[in-house]
C-alpha cells in the first residue's frame, strides 16, 4: 500500500454512528445544534480557554477574527511567508496588507529579532504562525506587542493540543485560530475554531459566521461559516482519543529521530524546552545532503511514499502578491532557504515503526 504524507484519525465506525444517531430523531443538522454546542463546551474545557467559537474551516475563522478586530482598511499585519496560503490570504481578503517577516533557523517560526524593524504607523497587529507544532517565541512577541500597542493573533493551525509550561496554545495572544481539517492531528472532517478571552468578541464572531445576522437584525456583512452537526460529532469522537493518537505519533517521531539524527546534510528541528508537543509534522531539511530535497522526494515517490514540500513555495512569492510592495522572497532569505530544501515526511497515528524504517532506508541508501 502507498504511504501517504498523512492519514486522517477516525473513531470506530460504530462509535461515530452512535454519536450521530440522535440526529435522525431531531433532524437538526446545522445552525448550532446539540453536537455543536457540546463540542464548544468540551473544547473550552480541554483547552482551558474562556471562549471557543466553532467554524466550518480554519480559514474562515481567521478571516472573521481579523474582521472582528475592526482594523482600518490598509492597516499592516506583520506575519511570515513560511505558512500555508490561507494565512496570507485571510489578511489580504480583509483589505489589510501582509508585511512579511523572516523566520528563524531553529524552528522556522517568525524571527522575533526582526519584527520591530517592520513596525510602522500603519501596523495594527502581529500574526505569527506556530509551524509543524513548533511554538513561536510567545513571550517576546507579547513584549513587542505590548510595547507598541498591537494585537496578536496566532495561526495555530498546527498546534492543537500543544502546551508550554502547562498553558495551552489556545490561551496565547488576543486570539488563536485552529484548523480541524482532516489532515490535522485533531479533525472534525473539515472545521476550525477561534479561541480567545475577550467577552466582547463572542457576539460579533457569532454574528459574522452567520451572515452577519443577530436575530432579524443585519449587523454586519457576514458570511456562512457555521460548523454542522456531523462535523461536530466527529470532533466529539476524536477528542476522546486525542491523547492516544498523539502518543502514537510520538513513537513514529522518535523512530525518525533515531534513524536520521546526526546524518550529515539532514537537519531536524530540536525539541522545544518546556513544550508538550503534538507531533503534528516531521520536517527534514536537506541542506548539503548527497541528494537534493527534490531528488529525495522523487525517490520516495518512486517507492509509493508520498512526502510533501511543505511549505513551498513561500506565500510572498505568489503571483497574486506581485503588486504588493511588501512581497518578494528576497526579503526573507532564511524562509526562502528552508522552503527550497524542506520535506515533511509521512506522519500519522497509524504509521508503523516498520514503515518509518522503510522510509528512512530509502533516504539513507
Amino acid at each position: 500500500m502507498p504511504i501517504q504524507v498523512t492519514r486522517s484519525s477516525m473513531p470506530s465506525f460504530e462509535e461515530y454512528c452512535e454519536e450521530i444517531r440522535e440526529l435522525w430523531d431531531s433532524h437538526w443538522l446545522t445552525n448550532m445544534g446539540v453536537k455543536h454546542n457540546a463540542l464548544t463546551s468540551e473544547l473550552e474545557r480541554y483547552l482551558g480557554v474562556k471562549h471557543v467559537t466553532l467554524y466550518t474551516n480554519g480559514h474562515l475563522a481567521l478571516e472573521n477574527v481579523l474582521e472582528a478586530m475592526h482594523f482600518p482598511c490598509g492597516s499592516e499585519i506583520i506575519t511570515t511567508p513560511f505558512t500555508f496560503a490561507s494565512t496570507t490570504h485571510a489578511i489580504a481578503r480583509n483589505g489589510l496588507i501582509p508585511v512579511f517577516c523572516d523566520v528563524n533557523e531553529r524552528d522556522y517560526t517568525i524571527d522575533t529579532d526582526k519584527i520591530e524593524a517592520l513596525i510602522t504607523e500603519k501596523t495594527a497587529a502581529i500574526l505569527p504562525v506556530h509551524v509543524y507544532g513548533n511554538l513561536c517565541d510567545v513571550e517576546k512577541i507579547a513584549q513587542i506587542a505590548n510595547k507598541h500597542g498591537l494585537k496578536v493573533i496566532y495561526d495555530a493551525a498546527h498546534a492543537f493540543g500543544v502546551t508550554k509550561k502547562g498553558v495551552s496554545t489556545a490561551c496565547m495572544g488576543d486570539a488563536s485560530m485552529f484548523s480541524f481539517h482532516a489532515t490535522k492531528v485533531y479533525n472534525t472532517i473539515e472545521g476550525g475554531a477561534l479561541c480567545y478571552s475577550d467577552d466582547a468578541l463572542v457576539q460579533v464572531l457569532t454574528d459574522l459566521r452567520n451572515f452577519g445576522l443577530c436575530g432579524e437584525e443585519g449587523r454586519y456583512i457576514g458570511g456562512n461559516a457555521k460548523m454542522n452537526e456531523f462535523q461536530a460529532a466527529m470532533g466529539l469522537c476524536n477528542l476522546r482519543h486525542l491523547e492516544g493518537e498523539i502518543e502514537k505519533r510520538r513513537v513514529a517521531v522518535e523512530r525518525y529521530r533515531a534513524r536520521l539524527s546526526g546524518v550529515k546534510g539532514i537537519k531536524l528541528c530540536d525539541e522545544q524546552p518546556e513544550v508538550k508537543s503534538n507531533y503534528a509534522y516531521f520536517p527534514a531539511v536537506f541542506d548539503g545532503y548527497k541528494y537534493t530535497r527534490d531528488e529525495v522526494f522523487e525517490r520516495l515517490k518512486a517507492n509509493d511514499i508520498i512526502a510533501r514540500k511543505y511549505f513551498y513555495p513561500l506565500t510572498n512569492g505568489f503571483a497574486c502578491y506581485d503588486s504588493f510592495e511588501t512581497a518578494g522572497t528576497d526579503k526573507t532569505p532564511v524562509a526562502t532557504h528552508i522552503a527550497e530544501r524542506v520535506l515533511t515526511l509521512p506522519l500519522y497515528a497509524d504509521l508503523s515503526v516498520e514503515d518509518v524504517d522503510r522510509i528512512c532506508d530509502i533516504i539513507l541508501q
